[in-house]
């Protein structure tokens, strides 16, 4: 970890009309997602982001096609990523891209992914 610090973003969707509770279960299905991935990889990675308090933030994207593309240069970047598409049983069209988790990792790494991303 370069700075010693760790942290995990999601991003979520502004296009779409997703309620509350909505984006709170797809949120969720990315973080676990991509934690889970991360322990495949890298166990001791996410033991020590759960010693540090598993940092988490939220953040916005406007389109489909910023998710893909921050989810590209994430991958570039070496980073874990889970990208979501919803089933399509309740507020959605099936197929539908809604969020996008990256890490948890060094901070440093993933700000240069969404540094510029504001929060939801």
């Amino acid at each position: 970890m370069r700075n010693g610090k760790l942290k995990q973003v999601i991003l979520v969707r502004t296009d779409i009309k997703m309620g509350k509770g909505k984006i709170a279960s797809q949120v969720a299905h990315a973080s676990v997602d991509a934690v889970l991935k991360t322990l495949r990889r890298n166990p001791f990675k996410v033991m020590y982001w759960r010693r540090e308090g598993m940092k988490k933030s939220v953040l916005k994207v406007s389109s489909a096609e910023h998710l893909i593309k921050l989810r590209d240069k994430a991958e570039m970047l070496g980073l874990t990523t889970s990208l979501i598409i919803d089933a399509g049983r309740t507020q959605i069209r099936p197929n539908t891209m809604t969020c996008l988790a990256i890490g948890p990792d060094a901070e440093d790494r993933i700000d240069k992914v969404t540094g510029d991303l504001k929060l939801l």
